[in-house]
């Protein structure tokens, strides 16, 4: 088990080096220039050199991507050419609303479509099945920025019973956090849910009529135990590895859902970064996505080995 997590560990080596090169390079396509934008179209020619030079701009693009690489090395983001705040810090200001977010959808999507989909798939072809299917096929097809607009009309505007914008910390207040998070997540767990009980309904009926199953139930072993204990444990395989991509697309940016309901976190973070062209801020963000995103992968695959012994040998 260590040699393998070794193994991977170093392959996840390459893939960085990948990820900074997509996220350093890809901000330099988008038109503008991050000094004009800051300085005004007006400004002294000699100001928009030298503040070039001070963020050393005016460098060839490989000498900076080195320049750039040998900081993040050390853990060092760079500074905001519009706030002059460090990037690290402001990135790490935005993952504490981007982090709550996420986990909060991810268990209501769990929570609402592991149980949904173990029902549709035992009770395939009658009126559970079909709403549930119906259910998942609406909840895909519900665009999430339309349904958070929905939800704030509705339940901030006509009946105020929940913020439309902003966000609290849980550890700040756990109250007024868990009214800021309810739409949110609702916008955000949709899709999740629909997703994941369709992937969760696929496996069962394939999983429920192996024969390792029809022996367990010729051994006489109770409907729940067959069920849970040895179909759906086998059955989750394929829908870890669906919650694994969405927490890692999640942590790395739920940027509709955060504009629709303006909350500071790294989404956002990361769009206003790209209208203002600050190349620090995207920079980062993309970096600091794309380490998450295989790090949770990682993970996901040594969940694997709990739940299935054959992977692990």
């Amino acid at each position: 088990m260590l040699s393998y997590i070794l193994r991977r560990l170093l392959s996840l080596l390459p893939i960085l080096a990948g990820v900074s090169f997509v996220a350093f390079f890809l901000i330099k396509l988008v038109p503008g220039d991050p000094v004009q934008a800051l300085l005004g179209l007006e400004a002294n020619p000699q100001a928009i050199a030298t503040l070039r030079q001070q963020y050393g701009l005016d460098r060839p693009l490989l000498e900076q991507y080195l320049i750039w690489m040998g900081r993040v090395i050390r853990g060092d983001l760079g500074q905001s050419i519009q706030t002059h705040l460090p990037v690290s810090g402001m990135i790490r200001q935005a993952m504490g609303t981007t982090t709550q977010l996420s986990i909060a959808a991810l268990l209501l999507s769990l929570l609402i479509a592991i149980p949904a989909g173990v029902m549709s798939a035992t009770r395939k072809n009658t009126l559970v099945d079909f709403v549930a299917s119906f259910s998942a096929l609406g909840g895909l097809s519900l665009p999430s920025f339309w349904l958070g607009i929905l939800l704030i009309l509705g339940f901030s505007v006509t009946f105020p019973l929940f913020p439309s914008s902003g966000s609290v910390l849980l550890f700040d207040d756990v109250a007024q956090g868990l009214r800021h998070l309810v739409l949110p997540t609702i916008t955000l767990g949709t899709a999740l849910a629909a997703a994941t009980m369709r992937m969760t309904r696929a496996s069962m009926l394939e999983t429920v009529h192996q024969d390792y199953i029809r022996t367990a139930r010729a051994r006489g072993l109770a409907d729940n135990a067959v069920l849970y204990k040895h179909a759906l444990r086998n059955a989750l395989l394929p829908v870890i590895t669906l919650v694994g991509i969405q927490m890692g697309q999640l942590l790395g940016g739920v940027v509709v859902t955060e504009t629709v309901f303006a909350l500071p976190g790294i989404g956002k973070l990361t769009v206003d970064a790209i209208f203002a062209r600050d190349y620090p801020i995207v920079q980062g963000t993309v970096m600091v996505m794309g380490a998450l995103f295989v790090v949770i992968n990682l993970f996901t695959d040594l969940i694997y080995c709990a739940l299935d012994p054959r992977i692990r040998y």
